[in-house]
């Protein structure tokens, strides 16, 4: 994938800190139903708890992103929130949106034209689907470069199912390694309560399932889900205000690949081969100093394949390095160490929480699901990497301790 041979630095001007994230009631069994709640509602409770986590209020918020819900997004939130920020960003690359937002406010910052960055998301995608509000098909249109595929059918699954076969093809990978991908997600969500799924599966459990689009079948897929969540980011100046410790962002990459299948050049290789290089050299580090990884898994191709190309393994390796059990909690590399989108939670853009469950691993906030490095300490750093459309686009963030 072509790319500028130099990465520019991030600008020499103010450090960036993660000062409060939360998660909305998330419409798990026993735990707070968003059923008969609105999208916008769900951005207001994650954004109040958001900021109670940092110890400020909406007073201090002079920046706002938010995308995916109303007609002049983040217009609409900021009223709904009661904010007027000078600052705002309402970007769309499907879920790769809020890592990418997540580099623009800390640019912003940086630079001086923020001082706190409320990004914020919602959806009640489940609950719409049960009421018959809204179908299960996703339609991204019929316009542009788009009208040439959309006669055949050629859905968004069916577009990461064609891309998985590419994989098997060419490297050897086999259903059984992707099945692991599902299986050692669903590990980690036993140790989350807010999980939606928390029941093991094995990876014939996988196999057995229903055929989505060959050759996924349902437990390969994300789940559907209500919720929301948001993510304080605010100067270094602030920090002493702040009633957590902060977790930094230390580096930031974001790319973006093809629309139409006929132009994505490797269906083995996703736009995060650009963005992570780009973040870890900005952060200064190596994918070898990570302690965890967070990466967007609305299917279980995209966990193996973005593995590969944030440099975790050598491509087409994927297969072999997932298969080991490297992705639980107490693994080598400990992945979606909430349960993911395939068993924790997927309202529909599910970069935000990406960013969410780093900080709570790197705060130590995670409970029984906690990951711990070899000696007993903290993780000191974790990555997060968020992925759009059909490998369309990619923002991938490193964040760390101290």
């Amino acid at each position: 994938m072509p790319v500028a041979d130099t990465i520019s630095p991030h600008h020499p001007g103010r450090r960036v800190a993660v000062a409060g994230v939360a998660l909305s009631d998330s419409g798990k069994a026993g735990a707070g139903r968003p059923d008969a709640a609105t999208p916008y509602a769900l951005h207001a409770q994650a954004a109040r708890r958001a900021l109670a986590d940092a110890g400020l209020d909406r007073s201090h918020v002079d920046g706002l992103a938010s995308a995916g819900l109303g007609t002049l997004a983040p217009v609409e939130i900021a009223e709904y929130l009661g904010l007027r920020p000078t600052w705002v960003d309402s970007t769309s690359v499907g879920g790769a949106t809020w890592e990418v937002m997540a580099a623009h406010a800390a640019d912003a910052i940086t630079q001086g034209r923020a001082e706190a960055v409320l990004l914020v998301y919602g959806s009640t995608a489940r609950a719409d689907l049960k009421a018959g509000r809204r179908t299960a098909n996703l339609s991204f249109g019929a316009r542009g470069p788009l009208q040439f595929e959309v006669p055949y059918g050629h859905t968004l699954v069916a577009k990461y199912a064609m891309a998985a076969r590419r994989h098997m093809h060419q490297y050897g990978t086999t259903l059984e390694q992707l099945a692991q991908v599902a299986v050692q997600a669903r590990a980690n969500a036993a140790t989350n309560p807010e999980a939606l799924y928390r029941e093991p599966i094995t990876v014939e459990d996988v196999l057995s399932g229903p055929l989505i689009a060959d050759p996924f079948t349902k437990l390969h897929c994300c789940i559907r889900s209500d919720g929301g969540c948001a993510v304080l980011l605010v100067a270094e100046d602030r920090v002493p205000d702040l009633a957590t410790e902060p977790v930094w962002i230390l580096g930031s990459g974001t790319a973006v690949s093809h629309t139409t299948m006929s132009e994505w050049e490797d269906f083995t290789v996703s736009p995060a081969a650009v963005s992570g290089r780009m973040a870890f050299a900005r952060a200064g580090v190596t994918p070898h100093d990570i302690d965890l990884a967070q990466i967007y898994d609305a299917f279980t191709y995209m966990t193996l394949v973005t593995l590969e190309d944030l440099g975790f393994c050598a491509k087409g390796e994927g297969g072999a390095f997932v298969e080991e059990g490297r992705l639980v909690r107490d693994g080598a590399l400990p992945v979606n160490t909430d349960g993911g989108g395939l068993s924790a939670c997927h309202p529909g853009m599910r970069g935000l929480f990406l960013l969410v469950e780093a900080v709570r691993q790197l705060r130590g906030e995670a409970g029984d699901g906690q990951v711990r490095r070899r000696d007993g300490t903290l993780p000191e750093l974790a990555v997060a990497s968020g992925t759009g459309g059909w490998f369309c686009s990619s923002g991938t963030v490193v964040l760390g301790r101290g």
